[in-house]
């Protein structure tokens, strides 16, 4: 198998060789036909995650068919299509796992962070925690199995808020916005200042406003979601939302927060994150984005260009989502 693997933080993925793996015991073996490129693996090999252990392959935004199965198997079959996201399994058995709570376990492990991912030709996966897809495009579902999970439990955090600011409008962005208004909420888009093709991406994807993070809502917001990895964002949402809204920072990493007046969280504003995701999170945005008619807009990558792939997100060189195809 080829896969494209980090071996020093900050330092280029270089690509390997490997026997291809057997699944072990209630797991199978993909063979892999698109893996999504996440912000999150930016944070990974820069070093920003903590207690990183190297060699680590990333990439959780994997769809692939399965080639075989492990004992205690039963859910699953050679040649069958699916996708493995960030949540890699869970212990099943701590008080967050009891209460339906599993993105919140005491110790998970994760696709591309601490289990092999899916920047190579072959992973292997948790069979419980795969999920079964249909027939659509490999490369165009990628980007749903993280940007839009996670973007799925962002919106689920704003509850039934109305007028919704999002600030950083890339892969997240773009699914979420798509089932935002499939429900009737209007959403605006805050972009890095200047960026007028993010902001013309945005609008075609229906927002009633674009401009620059650098610039008031032009309207009170009944809720913020912050998908751009900046701290400083947050005092300027916090001041843009009514009273009583919330703000939903969506990244797995932030930069710091600076220090604001008491004012601006006061009148009962909300300032909360979303972590991971559950698996029943996966069913209900599945069905929603099929009812939806979500779409992900992407830019094709050869899975032995994925340090391409990386420097283009980092430096908004595209819209949308980058996907590798081994």
């Amino acid at each position: 198998m080829r896969a494209m693997t980090l071996e020093e933080v900050g330092g280029p993925l270089v690509l390997r060789h490997h026997e291809v793996p057997l699944p072990g015991p209630r797991e199978v073996r993909l063979r892999v036909e698109a893996c999504g490129v996440c912000r999150t693996d930016l944070h990974l090999v820069d070093g920003e995650l903590p207690d990183l252990a190297l060699p680590i392959v990333p990439g959780h935004e994997v769809v692939g068919w399965v080639e075989c199965v492990g004992s205690d198997v039963d859910e699953l079959i050679p040649g069958q299509r699916v996708g493995v996201p960030w949540l890699g399994s869970t212990c099943g058995s701590c008080r967050y796992c009891r209460s339906g709570r599993e993105n919140l376990c005491d110790a998970p492990e994760f696709t591309g962070y601490t289990r092999p991912g899916g920047f190579a030709s072959h992973l292997v996966a948790r069979a419980d925690f795969c999920i079964p897809l249909g027939q659509a495009d490999p490369a165009t579902v990628a980007p749903l199995l993280c940007a839009g999970l996670i973007g799925w439990r962002a919106l689920a955090r704003v509850d039934r808020a109305r007028t919704i600011g999002v600030y950083g409008f890339g892969a997240a962005a773009h699914l979420m916005t798509q089932i935002a208004r499939h429900q009737g909420r209007r959403v605006l888009a805050f972009t890095r200042p200047g960026d007028l093709a993010a902001q013309d991406f945005a609008r075609d994807h229906g927002v009633v406003w674009a401009g620059g993070s650098d610039m008031a809502a032009p309207e009170p917001l009944d809720a913020a979601i912050i998908f751009a990895p900046a701290g400083e964002l947050v005092p300027q949402a916090l001041r843009s939302v009514r009273k009583g809204g919330r703000v939903v920072c969506g990244g797995i990493h932030m930069s710091d927060i600076p220090s604001m007046p008491y004012r601006w969280l006061w009148e009962e504003r909300e300032l909360v994150s979303v972590a991971n995701l559950t698996r029943a999170d996966a069913r209900a945005f599945f069905a929603e984005a099929c009812r939806a008619s979500v779409h992900a807009t992407t830019r094709h990558y050869h899975l032995e260009d994925a340090n391409q792939a990386l420097d283009d997100l980092r430096h908004g060189r595209f819209q949308g989502a980058a996907v590798l195809v081994p």
